[in-house]
């Protein structure tokens, strides 16, 4: 059965940096696009990060380029995501699913752990 576990939220003031594991079992990760996602309090689930399954190429939604960073290590079967330059509103339960491809839609994904929060206050 495919499976993650989310890790590394905490709460952080902005302009801070937080690393995100997402570790995968009952499966090669390698195989599959893994998609960052996250919900705020109130708010429906939108992409954050995914990486390509092809060429492990990055895609990043609007808010995330440029301080989001996502790469996969094949050893550990684990997806990490750098947040850099945090911002309140990137405050949310972050998770991470399996899909076919890269997109920034959650119902493309699948086998969702049960998240990670990340708090972003001053």
């Amino acid at each position: 059965q495919a499976e993650f576990v989310e890790s590394g939220g905490d709460l952080v003031q902005p302009g801070g940096s937080l690393t995100l594991s997402c570790v995968a079992s009952g499966f090669s990760l390698e195989g599959y696009a893994i998609g960052w996602f996250r919900q705020g309090g109130g708010k429906e689930r939108e992409g954050v990060a995914c990486i390509a399954s092809r060429d492990d190429g990055g895609y990043y939604s609007g808010s995330a380029t440029g301080r989001f960073t996502i790469s996969r290590d094949r050893a550990k079967n684990t997806v990490t995501l750098r947040m850099n330059n945090l911002m309140r509103r990137d405050t949310a339960l972050y998770f991470c699913g399996r899909g076919p491809y890269c997109s920034m839609y959650a119902p493309d994904f699948e086998s969702w752990g049960l998240g990670t929060q990340v708090t972003v206050t001053s």
